[in-house]
């Protein structure tokens, strides 16, 4: 049977920096969720599907084909074919991701490749309604924050990095309408799950974040 960890938190949070390094840690299989619904998002852009248009996106999501590839421990995101691992960290398309990721036939068809991939290995999957939603039976759930002005540093930094032109300003005023539609859509809103650890990491380091979460994969596994 297989042993699953589930990190929900808001945008920015470094749910993926984190889960990537318990998953070196404890031999898991990093499943960041994100990226899937990234790749769908990928395709609206690139296909001139409105995302604020429910029906439009539902009508071709047969035309989307999202699969998951591992290479030396790395998740790799193919969309019809195609690695679009490295085109998928735009700010538009983490917009278009919190508006496509609201509508239900969307998240059916990514949740079931979630949970499968579940069924098939050790994962630590990373997302906003894993806990809840995608592995309620998870071994161990994690709440992972940050205050908002330490997420918008952090996500300004990675797009500086990535070469993308913006202000920190601009990206603390997505992160906060990014927050608001996360935690009030109608499908799979982010909220913690009851039995979930809560970890707040604005003044964590993240080593100390990572120790948080292996000692109790740890506990759990020697329970």
């Amino acid at each position: 049977m297989s042993f699953c960890v589930a990190i929900d938190g808001p945008a920015g949070a470094g749910k993926s920096t984190v889960a990537k390094a318990v998953a070196k840690e404890r031999g898991l299989h990093y499943v960041d969720t994100g990226a899937m619904y990234r790749t769908m998002s990928l395709y609206m852009l690139r296909n001139g599907i409105d995302s604020r248009d429910e029906k439009a996106v539902t009508a071709v999501l047969s035309e989307v084909h999202v699969e998951v590839a591992y290479e030396d421990g790395i998740q790799l995101m193919y969309l019809n074919g195609e690695n679009v691992t490295g085109q998928i960290r735009t700010d538009e398309i983490g917009m278009v991701t919190s508006n496509i990721s609201r509508y239900r036939p969307v998240r059916e068809k990514l949740v079931a490749m979630q949970q499968k991939l579940a069924e098939q290995m050790d994962v630590i999957m990373d997302g906003r309604d894993i806990g809840t939603c995608v592995l309620p039976e998870a071994d161990v759930k994690i709440y992972l924050t940050a205050s908002v002005a330490v997420r918008a540093k952090r996500r300004h930094k990675e797009f500086l990095e990535a070469g993308q032109e913006v202000t920190l300003e601009e990206v603390e005023k997505k992160i906060e309408t990014r927050d608001y539609q996360d935690m009030h859509r109608e499908n799979s809103p982010l909220v913690r799950a009851e039995d979930a650890v809560y970890l707040d990491s604005s003044d964590m380091t993240l080593a100390q974040v990572v120790k948080a979460i292996t000692d109790r994969i740890d506990e759990k596994r020697r329970a």
